[in-house]
């Protein structure tokens, strides 16, 4: 009885949170977020990479960056909660051939980066966030593929 509240609960939950479909804004920045513990949306985030197929190439701490040269640029002020702030890049061999043939100049928007990260103010709430590969003037081949590229960034990110 209990795991079947805890479904109904979830499935309620994520029917009145459903986020916006790929490319149905013009915002160039897509951001998700949940209440969370950070180390297991960052944990579910490189799983759910993995799980494509992908392999996490770089992972840059990005929050302890900041934390650690914060004093050497003359401020103090923390950013993100704790060291909290990660990027990760990856690449999909079969997506970034696609888009590359349809516009060699799409190399611009590989690898694909996908960033977790909790902020000082909101220490609770864990964001999972990707800039969408956005190429208004390309021909129609280019904007499909970076559509199929943006399709599987928003995946991994709700996923995660």
């Amino acid at each position: 009885m209990h795991k079947t509240l805890l479904i109904l609960a979830a499935a309620t939950l994520t029917a009145a949170c459903a986020p916006p479909q790929p490319g149905t804004s013009g915002a160039p920045v897509v951001r998700y977020s949940a209440d969370a513990k950070f180390d297991t949306v960052r944990d579910d985030l490189q799983d759910a990479i993995v799980a494509k197929g992908l392999v996490v190439d770089n992972t840059s701490y990005v929050a302890r960056m900041l934390d650690r040269t914060g004093k050497d640029v003359g401020s103090t002020k923390a950013i993100y909660a704790a060291g909290q702030g990660q990027a990760f890049t990856f690449c999909s061999a079969v997506l970034s051939r696609k888009t590359m043939e349809a516009d060699p100049h799409n190399m611009v928007f590989c690898p694909y980066t996908l960033v977790v990260y909790s902020t000082a103010a909101e220490p609770g709430k864990v964001y999972v966030a990707y800039l969408r590969p956005l190429l208004p003037d390309g021909s129609e081949a280019a904007r499909a593929a970076l559509k199929e590229v943006e399709t599987l960034l928003d995946g991994i990110a709700r996923e995660a």
